[in-house]
Order: C-alpha cells, then sequence, then structure tokens
C-alpha cells in the first residue's frame, strides 16, 4: 500500500506566474444549460505552476519533452532538507551530507520550505538556489531530474540561467514550483511528474506525486 502525496499547485487565473508571464484564462467555452454538457477552455503558458523544463527550453537543438521515454517522469526519488539554506546560495558543503541518498535516485527534491510562500508578493524575492559549483555536483550522478520548491533554479532576473544551463546540458529534467515536500520522508518514495503529451514541448504543467510506502 501506498500514500499518494500530492507535491503540485492549483492552476487558476489567480495564481502566481514568473514576472512578465501571463496569467492562464479559463472560458466557459460549453454550459448544460446550453449545450448539455460542461467544457472549459483553457489558454496557458508552458511554464506556469508545478511544472517541468525540458532540455529544449534554454539549450539549441536539444530535447523536447515528448522525444523522452515517458519513464524518464517517472523513477525513486530523495528529498534534501534545506529549510536551514538562509543565506540565498546553496553551497556544495550544504547538499554534501546527502551524497549516500543522491547517488541512489533518480530524482533529487530540494525542500527549502520557499512554497509556504505560494500566493504571497515574497515568493519572487530572495529565494535561494544552488550555487554553480552545487549545481555541477549534483550533476555527476545519474539522474533523472532535479525538483525544487520555488519559482525557479536560477534567480529572478537571470538572463544566462547557469543552473538550468548545467542540468540540462547533462538531459536532467528540472521540476519547479513544488509543494509540500515537508510531507515526504528523505527517501524510499516513488516519485511522479508527467508532463502533457504535446509536440515540440519545451515544458508543461505536470501533476506532480510522491508515492510513499
Amino acid at each position: 500500500m501506498f500514500q499518494v502525496i500530492d507535491l503540485s499547485h492549483y492552476i487558476s487565473p489567480k495564481m502566481p506566474v514568473y514576472p512578465g508571464t501571463e496569467p492562464p484564462t479559463f472560458f466557459r467555452a460549453c454550459t448544460l444549460k446550453k449545450n448539455g454538457f460542461r467544457e472549459t477552455k483553457i489558454s496557458l503558458y508552458s511554464h506556469i505552476g508545478t511544472h517541468v523544463d525540458a532540455p529544449a527550453h534554454i539549450l539549441p537543438g536539444a530535447n523536447t519533452l515528448d522525444q523522452l521515454e515517458v519513464d524518464r517522469y517517472l523513477g525513486g526519488g530523495c528529498r534534501l532538507d534545506l529549510t536551514s539554506a538562509t543565506r540565498g546560495t546553496i553551497g556544495v558543503d550544504e547538499i554534501k551530507p546527502y551524497e549516500k541518498l543522491i547517488r541512489a535516485a533518480d530524482f533529487v527534491l530540494l525542500h527549502t520550505g520557499w512554497s509556504a510562500l505560494w500566493h504571497k508578493d515574497g515568493y519572487f524575492e530572495g529565494y535561494p538556489v544552488l550555487s554553480r559549483e552545487a549545481a555541477r555536483w549534483i550533476s555527476r550522478f545519474r539522474l533523472k531530474g532535479v525538483g525544487v520548491d520555488m519559482i525557479s533554479v536560477d534567480r529572478k532576473g537571470s538572463t544566462d540561467f547557469p543552473v538550468h544551463r548545467i542540468f540540462l546540458a547533462q538531459s536532467i529534467l528540472i521540476i519547479e514550483n513544488l509543494t509540500s515536500l515537508q510531507a515526504l520522508p528523505d527517501t524510499g518514495f516513488y516519485f511522479s511528474c508527467l508532463p502533457l503529451k504535446f509536440e515540440n514541448s519545451d515544458g508543461s504543467p505536470v501533476r506532480a506525486v510522491a508515492l510513499v510506502p
């Protein structure tokens, strides 16, 4: 038996979005009264809410999500408790103690506690990010993905996206805007971040979940 833990934020017109991105729009296209059934037209960017970044998001000629095998979005996970990381930058020394867990995992989830600021102005400012050295250190492992409970793995306003580039160059997927990571054990759970299946997808919202025995 498994406990299923939802690690995803709701998608709604009032949800937080990366500065400069339009929020999603929902239109009641069909109604029970008029059509006999309900149907909603949704317009949204591919990188809103809890979502996964494809290598093609940043790197020219790299794989899109639909070009990857479906098993790339599922696997064993580990959680790194980085809630004490208050310096704004997470260095190698703060993640090295988790080396044994990382080595055995497919997905590494960085729990900083930042998701508690979802729907608050502070969510976009001052969130901790991995240093380039820490990102390179993690990218040495044979991982499917790295997930974070922040808006981005790079700082707001970044134009060169160094952490994105380090991970995506190794075909390590990036999952952003996770939530409820405090509900997970450090290891021993199964993680899923299945994207929508659409052509040439540079990213996609996901319903990220963990299965905990």
